[in-house]
């Protein structure tokens, strides 16, 4: 028999939760099932580490909606972008090992990396591939291998010269992915193996992460892995019923560095275990992954991050100061420092905290994108361990969420009474059909097929869809893959009638950065 949420909250008040101890709060298993049920999440891995101690690594519900099979301790969930702290580990194993430093020139090391300025590829450092302060925009970059690519990770760092900067280099922060993958192609270059095997041999094994992987081909090898889900519709992303999503090719395996790991409960507890060890293997008879020199640079903030006040009632998780390190957010709760990130694959996210003044750490992954239930335990976690008053964070997020979603529906509203329902396109649906290209995404291809235009991102393999009229020259992409992020493809004519310029937006206002259509220029391919 399950307690209900006021029940929890009676136990805790109480007291019949420890303030500072190791244990997880009265009811805690019965507190999550709750939270579960109540937005429909198929199923869940939390991992909790104190005192240099595993006191919490264990799976709740299911794999895939509508399968009995249930997630376990040792299921694996994508990480998202908590795996850049994996990239800046493997960097700085490599620091200790002499064989570069954080200051070094990255062109020293790839000599065929060039940005898009060529004052900015001197410069560029092995620190700024980690810090987001390059001055690409935010997710700049990103459909170069989301959803899904057939590029390989050195066709990537090439693209990257086609990218132009939103802002002076390192003027200031803005969250990027792609100088990840530019981190790992790096490892692979100085280290003489590939970054999945140096991973693999230099993280995962000593650190007895025994179903960790680092390569996609394993990912899909091992059938103890979630499935990914969310909520589509047709007007946002977040509303209607929970859906299962495709697993992606080709994202994890060229991502990997800024997010294509995958792990269980109980090695997200050793991946914590080592960290606030700071760098010393658990149980390791005095052996280190990395310096402590070294862990200390990566939770040392590099870079201001601009802080959005939370509203309420989430109010209180904004902080009074937050920076960026390497691979790891640094910033405080509620007066406490913390060290943390987030991580969102299409389907599945992921969320971890440290706090090493008090030796703690927290993990929770979700194979849903249902927010409010991983963040809201997370904060329950959070303050039942730093000694706050019991409060229900699942239910505060849900209002929050709510009402993000609410606003969103209302943008919506607002663009389409814009509409001018009246107008036609300029040309027939041939005139608009033809390949074209952009600096670093590459080609696309448009052709009229059975009297309606059909899009196809030739790189991407499945991202094809219909164009459907929306207004003068602006057409809606509506992907074959309904969880692709639907975008307008606006056409621009020249002096003859003749496309001279294709330019894109993501047609929903909550939709992820990483779908950075308004960053692509088409032109007609030469």
């Amino acid at each position: 028999m399950t307690l209900t949420m006021k029940a929890m909250l009676a136990l805790l008040l109480l007291g019949l939760a420890p303030q500072a101890g190791a244990q997880v709060p009265a009811g805690f298993d019965a507190r999550v099932e709750q939270a579960m049920h109540s937005r429909d999440v198929p199923g869940m891995a939390i991992s909790i580490v104190k005192d240099g101690k595993i006191v919490h690594a264990r799976g709740y519900g299911v794999r895939r909606l509508g399968s009995p099979t249930p997630v376990d301790a040792d299921t694996i969930f994508p990480t998202g972008s908590t795996g850049k702290a994996v990239t800046a580990a493997a960097l700085a194993i490599l620091v200790d090992d002499g064989k570069l430093a954080w200051d070094d020139k990255v062109i020293d090391h790839l000599p065929d990396f060039r940005m898009h300025d060529a004052w900015v590829t001197r410069e560029m450092t092995v620190a700024d591939l980690l810090l987001h302060r390059s001055g690409l925009g935010l997710g700049a970059g990103d459909l170069l291998f989301i959803p899904r690519t057939s590029r390989s990770r050195t066709d990537i760092v090439h693209a990257l010269r086609g990218i132009k900067p939103a802002t002076s280099f390192r003027s200031g922060y803005a969250y990027d992915n792609i100088l990840y993958i530019v981190a790992g192609e790096l490892v692979t270059r100085v280290s003489g193996q590939p970054w999945e095997d140096f991973v693999r041999a230099r993280i995962f094994k000593p650190l007895g992460m025994t179903t960790a992987v680092s390569d996609e081909k394993d990912r899909f090898a091992t059938a103890n892995r979630v499935q990914p889900h969310a909520r589509l519709d047709s007007r946002l992303r977040g509303l209607g019923p929970q859906q299962v999503l495709p697993e992606r090719e080709g994202l994890g395996q060229v991502g990997a560095p800024a997010g294509g790991l995958s792990w269980s409960a109980k090695d997200f507890a050793r991946w914590m275990q080592v960290q606030l060890a700071l760098g010393a293997v658990p149980g390791g008879d005095g052996a280190r992954l990395y310096s402590e020199a070294s862990a200390r640079a990566m939770w040392t903030p590099q870079v201001p991050v601009p802080i959005r006040p939370f509203p309420a009632p989430i109010s209180d998780i904004t902080p009074q100061f937050s920076g960026y390190g390497y691979g790891w957010s640094v910033q405080d709760y509620r007066g406490v420092k913390v060290v943390q990130h987030g991580g969102a694959v299409f389907g599945v996210l992921a969320f971890v905290v440290l706090v090493p003044e008090r030796n703690l750490g927290i993990a929770l992954q979700i194979n849903a994108e249902d927010v409010e239930v991983m963040r809201g335990l997370g904060y329950e976690l959070l303050d039942h361990y730093l000694g706050f008053e019991a409060r229900d964070w699942v239910d505060a997020f849900s209002t929050w969420n709510r009402e993000r979603l609410a606003g969103g529906l209302e943008a919506l509203a607002q663009a389409g009474s814009a509409t001018a329902a009246a107008s036609r396109p300029s040309l027939p649906l041939a005139g608009y059909a033809g390949d074209y290209a952009d600096a670093w995404y590459g080609p696309v291809r448009i052709a009229e097929q059975a009297g309606a235009l059909r899009i196809d991102f030739r790189q991407t393999p499945g991202m094809v869809g219909t164009l459907r009229h929306w207004q003068y020259d602006t057409f809606r992409a509506e992907w074959d893959d309904a969880s692709i992020e639907p975008g307008y493809v606006t056409f621009a004519l020249d002096a003859e009638g003749r496309v001279a310029r294709i330019t894109m937006k993501a047609a929903s206002p909550l939709a992820d950065f990483s779908y950075d259509y308004h960053d692509l220029l088409f032109e007609p391919a030469k």
